[in-house]
């Protein structure tokens, strides 16, 4: 039986140093709350999402029937439709809409993880649905966390920690990644309860709810809310 690998990047910026380079997935991670409100936004009935690095293109694709959303610092962007809120999201009736959207760190991290075989997106919301597609179609796998701003994140280590446990306790992989055992253990330490870990530890989870986003917080700690499993093609997040 072939053993997949893998890799946890911490940081974007880490990213470049990985050693997996070839024939491997990217899984790109921002709990709070980039890739929990794709997976939501996906479950809303949105069709397409086109994940952008930077603000400027959002009146192209607007210009061709697309939703726009945005985010920066936490806050939607003014003249966005629409924020970075998955229970905003979940709120909607989203069928047959495209979006173009754009925040602060976990599109960012989409894009960055482009250069892989495939790309895909992960947080608590999907994370069965995702172990499931991973166990189905083994690859070796770096993990990507979007973290704040090129920094190191508690909930999206955690999710990372989550992630591996499942996938090497399934013995179809394994690690010798220094990061991916820190974010297990990690896991460990939080006592499978990440939603109070981070509400005492997490620098983001206290930024937001100060934006009254406590809700979005609570929510992007909740497992399976959204079992789908977005993937990048052709610079397009689709199911």
């Amino acid at each position: 039986m072939n053993v997949s690998k893998i890799e946890l990047s911490l940081t974007p910026t880490l990213y470049s140093h990985r050693t997996l380079r070839t024939h491997h997935t990217t899984l790109a991670v921002d709990v709070l709350r980039a890739t929990t409100s794709i997976c939501a936004a996906f479950k809303a009935g949105v069709e397409e999402i086109v994940p952008l690095d930077s603000l400027e293109p959002l009146v192209h694709y607007s210009s061709l029937g697309y939703l726009t959303a945005a985010e920066r610092g936490g806050k939607k962007v003014e003249g966005a439709q629409w924020g970075n809120s998955p229970t905003e999201y979940l709120s909607a009736d989203l069928h047959h809409q495209r979006l173009a959207y754009s925040t602060t760190n976990g599109t960012v991290s989409i894009l960055r993880g482009s250069d892989a075989e495939r790309t895909l997106v992960g947080a608590f919301a999907n994370i069965s649905a995702l172990t499931q597609l991973l166990l189905q179609q083994p690859q070796n796998l770096v993990i990507l966390c979007s973290g704040w701003k090129d920094n190191f994140s508690i909930e999206d280590t955690l999710f990372a920690g989550a992630l591996c446990h499942r996938l090497v306790d399934s013995g179809a992989y394994n690690s010798d990644d220094d990061a991916a055992h820190m974010a297990m253990a990690l896991w460990d330490a939080c006592g499978s309860d990440p939603y109070h870990y981070s509400m005492l530890h997490a620098s983001h989870v206290r930024r937001l709810i100060g934006f009254g986003a406590g809700h979005d917080v609570a929510f992007a700690f909740r497992e399976d809310t959204c079992p789908l499993v977005p993937q990048l093609k052709e610079g397009r997040l689709t199911l």
